[in-house]
């Protein structure tokens, strides 16, 4: 094999010079070539004086890219606290991906609560483990470096993927992904799709599978089921998802949302700023097996009136409260119960959500989409709360 290098300019000029490098054949040397390239920043043709006879309608691709020493765009913030001011516009080196991991060049990722959360300390001394810090996790993107242990993907393959929570990364033009928390993504899935489907699908899916035991194949005993807050990120999953088990769903949400949530399939739909959205009770009179709770400020008091004779609250951002509730529940042996939800992210499962996605079983709605420089006002957004579906920054 012949390795050659290719220099060119990028455009703008953050970095002067770039160096990608091929590898032909050896065989038969007959001539001057010139293929173009194109890449983000990137646009140029590379005279190559030796190369091996190729038919003129064979392309050739680039085989492997030297991101080494590439600067890229990213939005971090220093300390705790600031909310959406605090975020800070940098140029960073684009990160090298270890062997076990995927340099993405991100096309989407999506903003969750638990990403305000950390910037406020909510999770300290956990997160961040050190500042800066470039938030976000929820990701699509294409593959541009493997790591030497990677063998499910290449460069050029369209993914979805979970970063890792430890080290984040998604407010950004690339990022390192772990191949354990890496799919393919469909055509039929479009990178924001992707991206906002990871931890609130994920989420959604565990909760109704697990504690709730829905089955989603539309086979077990009908469950009646409420979620709360059904027209936010995990809400809006988790009406779409329980529909395909044999349930009965309730849901609540503001009055402006009420045709939404029923266009998700909900059964029945409550303004939780009425007086009976506020008691939970069913217009039809069920009892709810299993709540699907998205939002917080509702009291065990609440809830229990309306749960069947072992109905669970699944909590998903669980508490002091939750969690004292929880206890004393398991202490006493009560058949109605509390579930604080920890999520464990699966490779297995997000492809079973991207793939109802592809089959049209399942659709990501999303609020808005804000380009990278605006990630501020999309922080803004998302911390207010009132998003309808997943707020979406593109790079």
């Amino acid at each position: 094999m012949l390795t050659f290098t290719i220099t060119l300019v990028e455009r703008p000029p953050r970095v002067a010079q770039k160096i990608y490098s091929m590898q032909l054949p050896t065989t038969d040397f007959t001539g001057i070539y010139s293929f173009p390239i194109q890449s983000r920043g990137l646009a140029g043709f590379a005279p190559i004086s030796r190369c091996c006879s190729f038919p003129n309608s064979q392309r050739i691709g680039i085989g492997e890219f030297d991101m080494s020493g590439k600067i890229m765009h990213a939005v971090q913030y220093d300390s705790y606290g600031g909310g959406a001011a605090g975020l800070k516009h940098v140029e960073v080196p684009v990160p090298t991906p270890k062997k076990d991991e995927i340099l993405l060049k991100l096309e989407a990722t999506s903003i969750n609560p638990v990403d305000w959360k950390i910037q406020k300390g909510m999770l300290r001394p956990l997160l961040p483990t050190k500042f800066p810090f470039i938030p976000t996790t929820d990701v699509g993107g294409e593959v541009v470096e493997v790591g030497s242990n990677v063998k499910s993907f290449k460069a050029g393959d369209k993914v979805v993927a979970m970063l890792n929570t430890l080290n984040g990364g998604g407010l950004a033009e690339y990022a390192v992904a772990n191949e354990s928390l890496t799919v393919p993504r469909p055509a039929e899935v479009s990178a924001a799709e992707g991206a906002g489907l990871v931890i609130a699908g994920l989420t959604a899916l565990q909760a109704l599978v697990n504690p709730a035991e829905v089955k989603l194949d539309g086979t077990g005993p009908r469950k009646n089921i409420l979620v709360t807050a059904a027209s936010g990120g995990v809400g809006h999953y988790a009406v779409q998802l329980a529909k395909l088990g044999n349930t009965h769903v309730t849901a609540t949400c503001g009055a402006r949302n009420i045709d939404f949530v029923k266009s998700l399939g909900a059964d029945e739909v409550l303004d939780y700023k009425t007086p009976e959205g506020a008691a939970l009770k069913s217009p039809s009179g069920q009892k709810y097996d299993a709540v699907i709770h998205c939002t917080t400020g509702i009291p065990w008091s609440t809830f229990e009136p309306n749960l069947s004779s072992s109905g669970k609250v699944i909590d998903i951002t669980p508490g002091v409260s939750a969690m004292w509730t929880f206890a004393v529940k398991k202490l006493t042996f009560s058949k109605k119960q509390l579930v604080p939800l920890l999520l464990i992210p699966k490779k297995e499962k997000l492809e079973l959500i991207v793939g109802l996605v592809k089959e049209g079983k399942l659709k990501t709605v999303i609020d808005s989409k804000f380009p990278l420089s605006k990630a501020e006002d999309a922080w803004s957004k998302s911390s207010d709360g009132h998003a309808t579906g997943k707020i979406v920054v593109e790079p």
